[in-house]
């Protein structure tokens, strides 16, 4: 039986048994990674009772996904302190999706019941089409898809966003477009620096600078957006 609370700000709270239970893993690797500092203390509640909010679920949920994919514990801590400060679980959920697009090419051909077992909610034929237009999924024949299992989970965040399919599929292009232009750069500027290794040595600057780019222009664009924003909110208020 679930023993669900609320902390003083109305945010739903768990145990630490709940919490090890939704994120998959034992009390005692939520203990280890408390001990270690990679997971905040937690809240003591009635009777000492420590509680844990969606901050923890989804920074434990980052910690995994880094640790899947083969980075020690070291590694893992010097990752969460370069994050920024106050990261919120929605932000923390964007760091894990891009952590997750690290690994090879996951693509998979599933069925329309395998597909929202993997989303965690029905889904209606707009939902499915908004997905297409995210490039998260494919129609692949009668009633199957194929579906990138490192896109799926912020796809389906991404369906409660009030935006058109219109704006989806114009943000996707502008996204992509700089995402390239971004890219094409760095491989340049990294090129010029590596034209005289062996092609070994190549291969490992890449497999090093992969995370360490990819974090670094997530965090420069949450940065970016978060001042355009600002302004915006700011500029409208005056009008």
């Amino acid at each position: 039986m679930t023993t669900d609370a609320t902390s003083d700000t109305g945010e739903q709270t768990l145990t630490i048994d709940e919490l090890a239970a939704r994120a998959g893993v034992t009390v005692r690797t939520v203990r280890f990674y408390g001990s270690k500092g990679l997971l905040p203390p937690p809240e003591i509640g009635p009777r000492r009772v420590g509680r844990y909010g969606t901050g923890h679920v989804a920074r434990l949920a980052l910690i995994e996904e880094l640790r899947q994919q083969g980075m020690t514990l070291a590694a893992i801590e010097r990752y969460l302190r370069q994050l920024p400060p106050g990261l919120s679980p929605h932000d923390l959920a964007i760091h894990r999706a891009v952590v997750a697009s690290w690994a090879p090419d996951a693509v998979d051909t599933v069925s329309r019941q395998e597909l929202e077992r993997r989303a965690g909610r029905p889904l209606s034929a707009e939902d499915v089409e908004r997905l297409a237009a995210m490039n998260v999924v494919m129609a692949a024949g009668d009633d199957t898809f194929r579906v990138d299992s490192g896109l799926l989970r912020l796809g389906v965040r991404l369906l409660d966003v009030p935006l058109s399919q219109e704006a989806i599929l114009a943000a996707r292009t502008v996204l992509i477009e700089h995402s390239r232009a971004a890219a094409r750069e760095l491989s340049q500027l990294f090129r010029g620096e590596v034209a005289e290794r062996a092609a070994r040595d190549v291969k490992s600057l890449s497999a090093h600078m992969h995370p360490l780019v990819v974090q670094a222009l997530l965090t420069t664009f949450q940065r970016s957006l978060r001042e355009e924003l600002s302004e915006w909110v700011t500029g409208s208020g005056t009008d």
